[in-house]
């Protein structure tokens, strides 16, 4: 059984658990399949807006895919999030991405 299938094999007795869904949009990246990855993150953005460390992934797979616009409305939200959560870490890396991917 491969990381995915037992990740999904948790997910099947809480799939609604952010840090699963996350950690398998991540995996799902690793191989490739960025439009699985986002749908997930999208899932847990849409369930869990105060759930930040989604944003700043999501915001770079949108960011390799040329949705620049995208991904700096992300990165937004995400700021805005992180700020509701006093997670200063999860907003400095979202100011940080934001900033770099502005200045293209």
């Amino acid at each position: 059984m491969n990381k995915i299938e037992r990740i999904q094999d948790m997910l099947k007795a809480n799939g609604k658990d952010n840090f699963l869904r996350h950690a398998l949009a991540l995996e799902y990246i690793k191989e490739g399949n960025d439009a699985e990855a986002r749908r997930l993150f999208e899932e847990i953005l849409t369930d869990s807006p105060e759930y930040t460390g989604s944003y700043y992934h999501l915001g770079k797979l949108l960011q390799r895919g040329g949705e620049k616009q995208l991904a700096l409305n992300w990165f937004e939200k995400g700021l805005s999030a992180a700020k509701l959560a006093k997670d200063q870490h999860a907003y400095n890396e979202l100011q940080a991405a934001y900033e770099d991917l502005a200045d293209e």
